[in-house]
């Protein structure tokens, strides 16, 4: 599997069965989508900055991508993605409403997107997310988990990698995102040292058996 970020909560996950986009998003955030295609592309929620499916086009497998974004069960095209419904914030959606908790089987590896989780998982949340291998986690605060609550989330889901995502860089509105923190606030607080990889070429042979930060700069 080949894993890239597209900044924000976007990722591109390619793999033999098909490629995935997670969350894409209007240039509202202060930069552009990249143009990118995909068999699947998952909405953990219908804010502007992680729905924005027009912007995603069809593959050679299918002329338009096929849309995932409630919670359930999926199988498209030999990809399984499995839906957990969470919340945006900590009062269980009345400030900011639903959030999914989507983990894609890909490759025979189990890759979860938080979405904009906000609150800590409940122990019947954690049972239906199951085994994660791969988590890409929120970690910028005020619209999501803070990065001492991703800590702890992290902790409790044990993946074999965590990638953070959703927080603040320079190219982000100042006016909408800049009170969050950045990934280097996430990582002092998780406590480690990490240079940011243009990608992540992985399979499950080589995931490690301790979990690892990987940082990917936006592609």
């Amino acid at each position: 599997m080949i894993i890239t970020y597209h900044g924000h909560s976007s990722f591109k996950l390619k793999g033999k069965a098909g490629t995935v986009i997670t969350d894409p998003f209007h240039h509202y955030v202060g930069f552009e989508f990249s143009s990118v295609s995909a068999d699947i592309v998952t909405v953990s929620h219908t804010h502007q900055d992680h729905s924005q499916v027009s912007s995603v086009s069809g593959t050679a497998r299918r002329k338009n991508p096929f849309i995932i974004d409630t919670p359930g069960e999926y199988e498209v095209g030999g990809v399984s993605v499995f839906g957990v419904k969470t919340y945006h914030d900590e009062n269980q959606g009345v400030e900011r409403g639903p959030n999914t908790v989507f983990t894609i089987l890909l490759d025979d590896m189990r890759v979860c997107h938080l979405g904009d989780l906000g609150h800590e998982l409940t122990a019947e949340q954690v049972t239906k997310i199951g085994m994660v291998d791969i988590l890409l986690c929120p970690v910028g605060g005020v619209f999501t988990i803070d990065p001492k609550t991703a800590v702890k989330v992290i902790k409790t889901l044990e993946p074999s990698i965590v990638i953070p995502m959703h927080f603040k860089t320079p190219s982000h509105d100042a006016n909408v995102f800049g009170e969050m923190a950045t990934v280097e606030e996430f990582l002092k607080e998780y406590g480690v040292e990490v240079q940011a990889e243009e990608k992540l070429i992985i399979d499950r042979n080589r995931l490690p058996e301790e979990t690892e930060a990987v940082v990917l700069r936006r592609g």
